[in-house]
């Protein structure tokens, strides 16, 4: 296998490479980048290669040709693809998580549709090497790569808490805004993969499951439930809220639905943890077995 350390020879043939091109007679050089410019070059045309093709279809030549450099230009910068691969996922991530930046400003669920709608598109122009990461399916897959995803993931949760303005949000809500964001991106991978429902369609059903799930959740806080009035009374009818309430009233416009669900709400139906009601048909009265 040969070296991936740049020899002498190799050396030479980078700074070759590294220096202006100057051109036909009469026209002015080009200008030669600084160290710290090649360097975000390399890392940005890796980014744009790795965004069109899963990592392991990617070599360092495709990036080399791609910048118009050499081969041992890459690794005089780069010991190799996995350090090229991470430095521009860091740069994705970074770009990424300021997509769930938003001023706070209007109906809750109105900025999250903004969020998303900024996070999809993110996750369209990067699709197969982002896919690839957060499939776990990616050969170049690492310890550093795991962190740039968690540290994406952690930036979406700390920004949707700070729209919830929650002083102390409970454990069962950040579990909530945990599992949503996970599910985010199951839901969005599975739109790459399948691409079976318009993106606008999804981009307003992530925010209405958001919703769902934070409604659920405050059913049992009473502390967040508290604050779910005023959350409610901010949103729009044609907001991604109010068209969430509207499509429930029309489910319980269903012949039978309401009927059941007020029978439920009322607890018409005894409230027995599972298995109780066979033993107690097993029993009489008084505890004793049933004759």
């Amino acid at each position: 296998m040969a070296s991936r350390t740049p020899s002498p020879t190799a050396d030479r043939a980078a700074r070759t490479a590294a220096a202006p091109d100057r051109g036909a007679p009469g026209e002015r050089p080009r200008r030669r980048l600084s160290v710290d410019e090649r360097r975000e070059q390399l890392i940005a045309v890796a980014l744009e290669l790795f965004s069109r093709r899963p990592p392991e279809e990617v070599s360092i030549d495709d990036i080399a040709a791609a910048a118009g450099a050499s081969r041992p230009l890459v690794y005089h910068y780069f010991p190799g693809k996995q350090a090229l691969y991470e430095a521009s996922l860091r740069r994705a991530g970074r770009e990424l998580s300021a997509r769930f930046e938003e001023p706070m400003e209007g109906p809750l669920s109105e900025r999250l549709y903004r969020v998303m709608g900024r996070y999809l598109d993110f996750v369209q122009s990067h699709g197969p090497g982002f896919a690839a990461l957060l499939r776990g399916g990616s050969v170049a897959a690492s310890a550093g790569t795991s962190a740039v995803i968690d540290e994406v993931r952690r930036a979406a949760h700390d920004q949707i808490l700070s729209h919830l303005a929650i002083p102390a949000p409970s454990p069962g809500l950040r579990l909530t805004v945990r599992a949503w964001i996970a599910n985010a991106e199951i839901t969005s991978l599975e739109w790459l993969a399948e691409r079976s429902v318009p993106l606008k369609e999804l981009q307003l059903h992530l925010v209405q499951e958001f919703v769902a799930s934070l409604t659920l959740t405050a059913a049992r806080e009473p502390a967040l439930a508290a604050e779910l009035a005023s959350f409610f009374a901010d949103e729009r009818p044609d907001g991604p809220t109010g068209r969430l309430v509207q499509d429930l009233a029309g489910l319980f416009a269903v012949p039978g639905i309401l009927d059941a669900v007020t029978a439920l709400a009322a607890g018409t139906q005894a409230r027995e943890p599972v298995g109780d009601s066979s033993a107690q048909a097993m029993e009489g009265s008084d505890g004793a077995p049933a004759e």
